[in-house]
């Protein structure tokens, strides 16, 4: 039993008062960490899949549809249109005539913001529709 006053060493490190907090005080840091980091991660993924749609709807728009995309910039602000991704990242998109068909390839940097550092990571995506 810990008494008020001086006490003997092997009695303070008996003494478990204080360890949930201790034990918290080291996780929860990482807790929050693999949190906010699985959450960068899934934006991260949900911009390479939204660029991935607009540039196929771009391509096939091109190919398809003559009225809505007759030209170079009218395929270019179609797909625009349908990237969903994060406003911060603007995509640029670059329209050709391949020999697979009509190709659209575009390009976002998607940038992690981790505080004291970011990391920029590009992402690219390209269609080609017949």
């Amino acid at each position: 039993m810990l008494r008020w006053g001086l006490c003997s060493s092997q009695e303070l490190w008996g003494d478990i008062r204080g360890a949930t907090a201790v034990e918290l005080a080291l996780v929860f840091p990482a807790f929050i960490t693999c949190i906010v980091g699985g959450f960068y991660v899934c934006l991260g993924v949900f911009n390479a899949t939204s660029l991935q749609y607009a540039v196929e709807q771009g391509a096939r728009c091109a190919a398809v549809n003559s009225v809505t995309c007759p030209d170079s910039a009218s395929t270019i602000s179609y797909a625009k249109n349908h990237y969903l991704g994060l406003a911060s990242a603007v995509p640029t998109f670059t329209y050709a005539s391949a020999s697979c068909g009509y190709s659209l390839t575009g390009s976002v940097d998607y940038v992690f913001n981790f505080g004291m550092s970011t990391v920029t990571v590009p992402i690219s995506a390209t269609a080609c529709f017949p």
